[in-house]
């Protein structure tokens, strides 16, 4: 992905370029491959677009069945869930965080976890105290169909 990204920005030469934060990991890593090779545009960040459950918009939403499109809906609450465990109970441990956030995650029966994950936001590196920013990143498969979503938690 970074090779074709930064071909089509050595050809385009763009002043500003949008990724959405429906794929973080993806975006993280172009603006650290901007930074590292010097390159003149800035990567701005574009919020996830919602459907109105709370399910991030995804190409990947229309091969779930009714059952399944009901069951993606925990990952939203997964992630509101850590938000909560962060944010309201103050909770710094990240191995614990992501304990709690599996056993929520795994009260969907259909939803098969294959990942979460604690990281900060700048670099993707794995956190195990929550100080300051971190991004929840979770992926899930639904049936056949493999979901991401996640947020950024700011924590001052």
């Amino acid at each position: 992905v970074t090779t074709v990204v930064a071909k089509l920005f050595n050809i385009v030469r763009p002043d500003i370029a949008y990724f959405g934060q429906k794929d973080a990991q993806q975006a993280i890593v172009i603006k650290k491959m901007v930074e590292d090779l010097n390159m003149p545009v800035k990567i701005k960040l574009m919020p996830i677009v919602r459907e109105k459950d709370g399910l991030a918009m995804s190409s990947r939403n229309i091969y779930l069945n009714d059952k399944e499109r009901k069951s993606a809906l925990v990952l939203f609450k997964t992630l509101k869930f850590g938000e909560k465990l962060i944010l309201s109970e103050g909770m710094k441990d990240a191995l614990r965080v992501r304990e709690e956030m599996t056993s929520f995650l795994k009260s969907e029966p259909l939803a098969a976890v294959e990942y979460i994950e604690i990281a900060d936001p700048r670099d993707l590196s794995p956190v195990n105290k929550i100080e300051g920013s971190v991004v929840l990143l979770i992926a899930v498969k639904i049936g056949n169909t493999r979901l991401i979503d996640n947020i950024i938690i700011e924590r001052n």
